[in-house]
């Protein structure tokens, strides 16, 4: 298993490193989108989501696509398939089965990553030291799913200093697991503050903050959550962070990312990871929208589409 693990320069590798392909990509989406197809609402069987997976790896925008996420417990029938693709397994059941799953996958060259989640009733305190001890010094990059409400600060104060990342659930299948503005902002200030890299799975399936037409949810945007994480690292307060989580207008939040510059970009894009999506077509089409992807690349100081500048809130 061969990944650099997140860490000091090592975290901004993790961050910045292409997925495959030639083609120049901007920092601001290389490696940013984690491939979740197999889970909700997306569910693709394996077969077609690895299929897919190879596509997207031979692809001009190959440099933004992160790993195949799939739950610890497909690594098996993943195994037998034969078709290997960069890896990332979920453990929601926490880090009792990750020494043994790690050695099934011992000579899978393709594990990249774990998360892990922290079940109620499993303490912060000695939880980095048991994934220390199940990770055995293989080089996998580890995020942590940081739970909702007062648990989570322990669990951030328990990864501070250490090589894990945070990761902060965005969403879900029902209304009530979206955090709303205020608690997502809560959470990245928290992070940005204990120097705690982190990415975010579920709900972030556009550019900006919109209701879904579908279920009504209030689903976050991942170009606002690059501002409010931006602002979190240059002091700002958690209403700054509310925000600009709450920007619904497209066209001037791509214009607010577009301006943060090649700096700015890259230190935000340290802290916030990268993002688990269960398509890969939405994010990619709105930023290519927004002038913010470009199958030749978009050079560092280019402006995004004019073409964007008509575009209002994103509804859908």
């Amino acid at each position: 298993m061969e990944l650099v693990g997140p860490g000091g320069d090592a975290v901004s590798a993790a961050a910045a490193r292409p997925a495959g392909g030639t083609e120049y990509l901007p920092p601001l989406v290389r490696a940013l989108c984690d491939d979740a197809a197999v889970f909700p609402p997306g569910l693709a069987p394996l077969r077609e989501a690895i299929a897919a997976h190879r596509q997207y790896r031979s692809s001009w925008f190959a440099g933004m696509i992160g790993p195949l996420v799939l739950p610890a417990s497909s690594l098996a029938e993943f195994q037998a398939l034969g078709h290997p693709v960069p890896l990332c397994l979920t453990f929601p059941g926490g880090p009792k089965l990750l020494r043994g799953t790690l050695r099934q996958a011992d000579g899978t060259s393709e594990l990249q990553a774990v998360e892990i989640a922290v079940p109620a009733g499993l303490p912060a305190g000695g939880l980095v030291t048991q994934i220390e001890k199940a990770v055995d010094g293989r080089r996998v990059d580890v995020a942590v799913e940081v739970p909702r409400g007062a648990r989570g600060d322990a669990v951030l104060e328990a990864l501070a200093g250490s090589p894990y990342r945070a990761k902060f659930r965005t969403g879900g299948v029902r209304a009530d697991l979206y955090p709303s503005e205020s608690e997502l902002a809560s959470a990245v200030l928290a992070a940005v503050r204990a120097g705690v890299p982190f990415k975010a799975t579920a709900g972030l399936h556009h550019v900006v903050r919109n209701t879904d037409p579908q279920t009504g949810f209030e689903q976050h945007g991942f170009l606002n959550l690059i501002l409010a994480t931006d602002a979190a690292a240059a002091g700002a307060s958690e209403p700054d962070l509310v925000r600009l989580l709450a920007q619904r207008h497209a066209a001037r939040v791509a214009e607010r990312v577009h301006a943060l510059g090649a700096e700015r970009t890259a230190l935000a894009r340290t802290l916030f990871t990268s993002f688990g999506t269960c398509s890969i077509a939405e994010p990619r089409s709105e930023l290519i929208g927004l002038g913010l992807l470009t199958q030749a690349g978009t050079p560092s100081g280019s402006a995004p589409a004019a073409g964007a500048a008509a575009g209002g809130s994103v509804r859908a």
